[in-house]
């Protein structure tokens, strides 16, 4: 299996902004964990990043037919990005929303996302390990 792990808006930042929240290992080295996560399991993995809403949107259509699932944490785009929803809902791929950090324990904005209800599911709140869980979840 082959898989594209896609992280948005501000996630490039990772290990230096709010480590109190987001911790303080760079998107790299997270990256390289989730790498050596899915090789353990003998598949593959690809990343991208983009703080560009269009850019993330193209990456999820271009995951049809390439991936047999794709992570994908929007950051902040999560909240409001209709883009990115319709991007999801109107692919085939299973997409399994992620979140380091538990959104519904942070402001009132950030606990309703226009995403969950077009992907297969969620997982937040546990830090860099909500990757493996997502990707965990195509493996059962």
């Amino acid at each position: 299996m082959k898989f594209l792990v896609i992280n948005g808006v501000n996630l490039n930042m990772t290990g230096r902004r709010e480590k109190n929240i987001y911790g303080s290992e760079s998107l790299e080295s997270i990256n390289g964990e989730i790498a050596r996560f899915v090789a353990s399991r003998g598949h593959a993995v690809e990343f991208f990043q983009s703080n560009l809403e269009g850019e993330l949107c193209t990456a999820i259509q271009n995951a049809e037919g390439v991936y047999d699932g794709v992570v994908l944490n929007a950051g902040a785009y999560s909240h409001y990005s209709y883009a990115i929803r319709d991007a999801v809902a109107a692919v085939r791929v299973p997409v399994v929303e992620v979140h380091m950090s538990n959104t519904h324990a942070r402001e009132e904005f950030r606990k309703n996302s226009v995403l969950t209800e077009v992907c297969r599911g969620a997982i937040l709140g546990f830090g860099k390990l909500s990757y493996m869980l997502a990707l965990e979840s195509f493996f059962l």
